[in-house]
């Protein structure tokens, strides 16, 4: 009886696991830039690829208070930074979160993040049925002069 369990069991787990899989991002290189004494906010920055249409539409990390997703974007000749509700994630369509770009911005930190350190960032997705699913990153702290490494790797 055990073994006709476990295999129902695994059937079961092969039958829905392309549900789960459609409906996971995968998060690469994540990492925040480090801050000075009496900075209080800094971006959180990542490569996020989404199996199926997703949103990112929350971020909280403990050493900040306030986490918001930003985009920064020309606005009458002006480059402006405000933050948005959702981050569209196009099906198998990486979506760069940079500087001067899309990030997570982190407000009012609890403490100064120096180079080396770990930042755990909790990213919530949404799917088009509206599910929730919540994703803790461990983002690497940088130094503050850091630069994405495809510009790092450039000419």
């Amino acid at each position: 009886m055990r073994n006709r369990l476990s295999g129902w069991a695994i059937a079961a787990a092969l039958v829905l696991a392309p549900s789960v899989a459609s409906s996971q991002v995968t998060v690469t290189d994540p990492w925040v830039r480090g801050t000075v004494a009496g900075q209080r906010a800094t971006g959180a920055f990542m490569k996020l690829t989404a199996t199926g249409d997703q949103k990112l539409v929350a971020a909280a990390s403990p050493v900040a208070k306030i986490v918001e997703i930003h985009e920064m974007a020309m606005d009458g000749g002006v480059m402006k930074m405000r933050a948005i509700s959702k981050l569209d994630l196009p099906a198998g369509k990486p979506t760069e979160l940079k500087p001067g770009g899309y990030h997570v911005m982190l407000m009012a930190l609890d403490r100064t993040l120096a180079e080396g350190e770990i930042v755990p960032i909790t990213l919530t997705f949404e799917d088009a049925a509206g599910k929730r699913q919540s994703v803790e990153i461990r983002a690497t702290v940088r130094p503050l002069t850091a630069v994405p490494p495809s510009k790092a790797a450039s000419p």
